[in-house]
């Protein structure tokens, strides 16, 4: 047997049913899907490893409270929230602890409102949920310091309150799937390809359809589809795998860069629940980062919870800086004073003091412009799919079967 031969042989022993393209929270429950309800078999390649990318670098926050009743990502919001908590009930009957395997809580959350005009609007979201179905409350400022005291209220201070939004710890949920997804590999139905970034698409003569993904290390054929779960790097991979291609295709997800502070054990704040400013709605510009092109406008706000480590999360930014996830000290400032205008305690505490116990995650959020992520075939390749641009919104809007 000749050596292009035999290598060949050896390439087509990588041959799946379902080949997909990203190992975020998306494409891990996408192989979950297929692992669960068919026989099928599933590849799944990535540059780097779970939790490199934005699924490792959120808050956890499975909350309904901030999404709009009626818009294009309510239904999916709202199913995906239902299968989570399915998930969790199911892990409790096989003897496990939801909150040890997952991170999970049921914390339920609330909207804050600090203005008159905040808090009428609140009146009208709460509402809004409760015509949809979702269990809310309206909270005037009195029963909003008795949920949670550490919170600054006034008399213009008010909330919407969902009880049943509930949070998980990405890491230990990814690494919950994984375990799952691999328990089907000692039967030849699921391989990890990390750490080994795609270079290629490759064609069939016959049909056009693409047969097989190339990466830096092995040929990946595909039986059936190839998906791309790539997060915001789908519109820049599907540019340049289509480059050669004669085909134009334009993918407008976009990365949008988030800070996210960790003050690891933090006993100093008492929270009880998961908590957003309302003007998170409007993602306001912050006084003093204004620039000529408002694509380049930072926002910051309020976010809150603690996570099932016992650590504070304090959130969360958003702005467009391409594909750069340095650190930026400044923005981390930024989160501190808003999260002090919320709680009176911090402003006592110096965010230099805190080093020991200090962590800034920052990622990349996959952002569309019309807020509605992308999820199809791509037109000119019937078996080519794609799912991304769910913002910062992944993990509650994951199809995740039980």
């Amino acid at each position: 047997m000749s050596e292009s031969a035999s290598n060949e042989v050896v390439a087509m022993a990588d041959a799946y049913d379902v080949v997909i393209v990203g190992a975020g929270i998306i494409g891990l429950t996408i192989a979950r899907h297929f692992l669960i309800s068919s026989d099928l078999s599933v590849a799944i390649i990535d540059k780097e490893v779970p939790c490199s990318g934005s699924t490792g670098a959120g808050q956890g926050y499975l909350w309904m409270i901030y999404k709009t009743p009626g818009s294009a990502i309510w239904d999916l919001s709202q199913r995906s929230h239902q299968l989570w908590k399915m998930l969790a009930h199911s892990i409790e009957e096989q003897g496990l602890d939801p909150m040890v395997e997952l991170g999970w809580k049921k914390c339920g959350s609330l909207l804050i409102g600090r203005t008159e005009e905040e808090s009428d609007m609140l009146k009208g979201w709460v509402k809004q949920l409760c015509e949809a179905g979702l269990k809310a409350e309206y909270l005037s400022s009195s029963e909003l310091i008795r949920k949670e005291p550490d919170l600054l209220v006034d008399k213009y201070s008010a909330a919407a309150f969902v009880p049943d939004d509930c949070q998980l710890d990405a890491r230990r949920t990814v690494a919950y799937i994984e375990k799952a997804n691999r328990s089907y590999a000692a039967k030849g139905r699921y391989t990890e390809f990390y750490n080994d970034p795609v270079k290629r698409f490759i064609r069939s003569d016959i049909n056009g359809e693409v047969k097989a993904v190339q990466t830096s290390n092995n040929i990946i054929y595909s039986k059936k589809a190839v998906i791309v779960a790539a997060g915001c790097w789908t519109g820049s991979l599907m540019q340049d795998l289509f480059r050669n291609w004669e085909m134009d295709l334009h993918v407008p997800v976009k990365p949008r860069k988030g800070h996210l502070l960790v003050l690891e054990n933090f006993n100093f704040l008492k929270l009880n629940h998961g908590l957003m400013e309302a003007a998170y709605l409007k993602h306001s510009t912050i006084s003093g980062t204004e620039s000529s092109d408002p694509e380049q406008n930072l926002s910051v706000s309020m976010t809150a919870n603690i996570d099932a480590a016992g650590n504070l999360q304090l959130g969360s930014s958003r702005e467009f800086v391409g594909f750069n996830t340095d650190l930026d000290e400044s923005v981390v400032s930024h989160i501190w004073k808003k999260a002090g205008e919320f709680f009176p305690k911090l402003k006592t505490l110096s965010l230099s003091d805190l080093s020991a116990s200090r962590k800034v995650r920052t990622g990349l959020r996959p952002y569309m412009p019309d807020g509605k992520p992308v999820i199809g075939p791509v037109p000119g390749l019937s078996n080519v799919f794609l799912a991304a641009g769910h913002e910062g919104c992944g993990l509650s809007m994951t199809f995740l079967l039980t």
